[in-house]
């Protein structure tokens, strides 16, 4: 192999890396300039619904009782995974992350503010796939 094409392979090598690594961090900031958004704009009383159409559905829900609800956007995600905040390009579980959570009580925003919480395990099997009767193949199973 020559010497022009070992720097031309070395050049787009190092190009695709630098292009790769740069996922996560363009991830990361759109996710900060979200919940920035999403902050400057919420008002006290708007609806769960409201908020969902014009936000979209959190990283994360929890009910902290029987008529209030947590729900987070995540705003600086893998912060202590330098390797998932490079490359990876959302919330891993396990891994612990910013959010912004909104609180809702009887279904109206009543408050905001920044938390850290880690990325729980997804529930459920994922996916499954098999055969069934007659050779065909069954449903996937979604969570």
């Amino acid at each position: 192999m020559s010497v022009k094409y070992r720097v031309a392979a070395i050049i787009m090598v190092a190009a695709a890396a630098t292009i790769g690594s740069g996922c996560g961090l363009f991830y990361d900031a759109g996710s900060r300039i979200k919940t920035d958004r999403i902050r400057d704009s919420l008002k006290p009383g708007e609806t769960a619904l409201q908020v969902h159409h014009q936000w979209g559905e959190p990283d994360l829900r929890k009910d902290i009782g029987p008529n209030e609800e947590i729900w987070s956007y995540a705003s600086s995600p893998n912060t202590n995974d330098l390797t998932a905040k490079l490359f990876y390009t959302s919330t891993k579980p396990g891994d612990e992350s910013k959010f912004l959570d909104l609180k809702f009580v009887n279904g109206a925003l009543v408050s905001w503010n920044d938390a850290v919480h880690t990325m729980p395990a997804k529930q459920g099997a994922g996916f499954s796939y098999g055969l069934g009767p007659g050779g065909t193949a069954s449903p996937l199973i979604k969570y």
